[in-house]
């Protein structure tokens, strides 16, 4: 039974996979831009081979730096764990680089050491990143072991930016006492502190570490970079109270969040929400302009709806044309030309349709012809909210720690079959959430009224129904296109 205790400790499952299958593949879209998967090898202080990923955009800036999440597996993990966290900050313009620490996945290595040798990988990975003239600040996201050891490297390099910390143990031997209670172990405390001295001497002999080393709570005291602690309620395995420890003693700015669930349960949207707005707060990363976006500015200003928010800016401005060509033949304003010479923003626009309408209203009245029945606003309204619910409930992603969340990842943004994935634009998102908000309901409401005029020319008539059923056709694209963009879902293939 001890040795089976040891190798719960140093030897735990290995992940075994295939990085063809469960990583993103080395050329794959997320949300309208292409990225890029590079794999590499780094050699850590004992001789031990790393297998490492780092996801970037393609082609790299050459003159943009940008910021890196180091993300660190737990237990039993590898570095197809961080695909969540890839689909998630890459959108933002923040790298991803990921690792098989020493021991797990694929890397060398016979044992592991629940963060007290996976800091000193951690170190070569950060020294990499720092010769790379191509990233700029370094944060750090951990889960259970990796958030372990995030913290015990970050008490000894505090040029850190910031760090995730998701489920992390306050010490490993009252983790063990906690596991044996967990465990239902019936036998006299006595006895099970003499078998935890005779596993530390087993383990120290083996794994070449010092279990009563690994002591969160010596060093939070010492730690003064930025973090987010998050932790499970329902985590019988590491109990909440350990972060609540290691959160009291934290030296450093500090929140925390709980959350339903278990140590292994998928965490929820508002998390992963918390934590896009964590790394974009203090990493700043820089608005990327691609060339796509650098040709259409000139005719309008995107604001926070960039390239980036997984917007398909062709299809946008081609509504937006569509519109307002419509607007001006409606409304017999003027007779001015498609292109527009001064920048307009979205949200601008957006805040101009709801008058369009009205004028259309207006329009429909006094020709006494209602063509569209209240029934057909009620369906589409109706099929909007199906569609913003449906999203709304998948919103919940897999824990990459679970193993049942790996799976083949090739191109997000391209389909409507698409999983949610948020994309974290801080404050300069939450002026466009209330044009966007104003979308999610048909634009007008048709009323039946009984014909007070008659005798009106059907050609007119039918001149202006024509024009707004075609309105009404490209605003819905445009709240669909809004819609799928902003909430865009990842598709993993068979």
């Amino acid at each position: 039974m001890i040795e089976q205790f040891v190798n719960f400790v140093i030897r735990p499952p290995r992940a075994d996979y295939n990085p063809h299958q469960y990583l993103w593949e080395p050329d794959f879209t997320l949300a309208g831009r292409k990225y890029q998967r590079q794999d590499l090898e780094l050699t850590n202080a004992r001789g031990n081979t790393l297998q490492c990923t780092h996801y970037t955009p393609s082609p790299i800036p050459q003159d943009t730096p940008l910021p890196c999440v180091i993300y660190c597996h737990g237990n039993s993990g590898c570095r197809a764990d961080a695909n969540e966290a890839a689909a998630m900050l890459l959108p933002s313009n923040i790298t991803v680089f990921t690792l098989d620490f020493s021991g797990s996945g694929l890397s060398d290595g016979e044992y592991v050491s629940l963060g007290w040798h996976e800091k000193d990988d951690l170190k070569i990975v950060v020294s990499y990143l720092r010769c790379n003239k191509q990233v700029s600040c370094i944060g750090l996201w951990g889960r259970s072991m990796g958030a372990v050891t995030s913290l015990l490297y970050g008490a000894e390099d505090p040029s850190i930016a910031g760090m995730v910390l998701d489920s992390a143990f306050s010490n490993l031997f009252d983790l063990m006492m906690e596991l044996v209670d967990v465990y239902k172990i019936r036998l006299p405390k006595f006895t099970v502190k003499m078998a935890v001295q005779y596993m530390r001497r087993v383990i120290q002999k083996k794994a070449k570490f010092d279990i009563m080393n690994l002591n969160c709570i010596k060093a939070a005291p010492k730690t003064f970079i930025t973090a987010l602690f998050g932790h499970a309620s329902e985590d019988i395995f590491i109990q909440p109270h350990h972060s609540d420890l290691i959160f009291k003693s934290y030296a450093g700015d500090k929140n925390i969040i709980k959350f339903d669930g278990d140590h292994n349960s998928p965490r929820p949207q508002f998390y992963y929400d918390s934590v896009s707005i964590f790394f974009y707060n203090v990493l700043h990363p820089p608005q990327v302009s691609c060339s796509l976006s650098s040709k259409l500015e000139k005719y309008y200003d995107l604001g926070g709806l960039k390239i980036g928010s997984g917007m398909d800016e062709s299809l946008l401005y081609e509504i937006v044309s569509g519109l307002r060509a419509v607007d001006a033949g409606a409304t017999s304003s003027s007779s001015a030309p498609s292109s527009v010479s001064a920048a307009k923003s979205v949200s601008e626009f957006l805040s101009e349709i709801a008058p369009l309408a009205t004028t259309l209203d207006s329009i429909i009245d006094q020709d006494g012809s209602s063509t569209l029945m209240d029934g057909t606003d009620a369906e589409c309204s109706s099929h909007l909210q199906v569609n913003t619910n449906e999203q709304n409930e998948e919103c919940c992603s897999y824990s990459s720690s679970n193993r049942e969340s790996w799976g083949r990842c090739s191109s997000i943004g391209g389909s409507d079959e698409e999983s949610s994935s948020t994309d974290c634009r801080g404050g300069t998102n939450s002026k466009h959430q209330m044009s966007l908000k104003a979308l999610a309901t048909p634009l007008r409401k048709m009323q039946k009224k009984s014909r007070k005029k008659s005798g009106n020319d059907d050609s007119r008539k039918s001149s202006r129904r024509e024009k707004f059923e075609k309105l009404e056709g490209l605003s819905q694209r445009l709240r669909l296109c809004i819609l799928k963009g902003v909430k865009h879902r990842r598709h993993q293939s068979s």
